[in-house]
């Protein structure tokens, strides 16, 4: 396994219509499951809304898509102040270990600062290495809340 982490010249932006079948790919590719309905609410959802991000990175040339991040500023759900939740983040496996997340983390730490967010959240798979990794890396901890969950069988 390489560890060593290069960074490569990446342009961030907002996602646009041309990225959404990337995604779709991209996410099937690192997940193993096509979501596609679910990536075309989310992305009708989540692009030129106040408050709702998802952020993509591509090379700088030539244009290779790379990764994407999804999330949204949340507040007062049991007591919570205006938070940013991050709710997915995918990164070219071919690509990975290069900066890429962490650039797309730190954009989307950015666009929750400018809609007046003062913490960024998420929810990872407690078998999720790869996850639990790099978002610890970024500086994450766990936070004041616990999940609660019942099958509902």
């Amino acid at each position: 396994m390489n560890t060593e982490t290069r960074n490569i010249s990446v342009n961030i932006r907002p996602a646009v219509i041309a990225d959404l079948q990337k995604i779709i790919d991209l996410d099937a590719e690192v997940t193993g499951l096509e979501k596609k309905d679910y990536w075309e609410d989310r992305f009708d959802r989540f692009t030129e809304r106040d408050g709702r991000h998802l952020i993509v990175a591509e090379s700088a040339t030539p244009s290779d898509f790379l990764g994407f991040i999804v999330g949204e500023v949340r507040a007062w759900e049991f007591g919570s102040r205006p938070c940013g939740w991050i709710f997915a983040i995918g990164v070219d496996p071919e690509q990975r270990v290069q900066g890429i997340g962490e650039q797309l983390y730190n954009a989307m730490c950015e666009a929750f600062k400018a809609d007046g967010a003062s913490a960024v959240r998420t929810m990872i798979g407690r078998e999720d290495q790869l996850n639990m990794s790099f978002f610890r890396a970024q500086g994450m901890m766990g936070g004041p809340f616990i999940e609660l969950e019942k099958p509902l069988d």
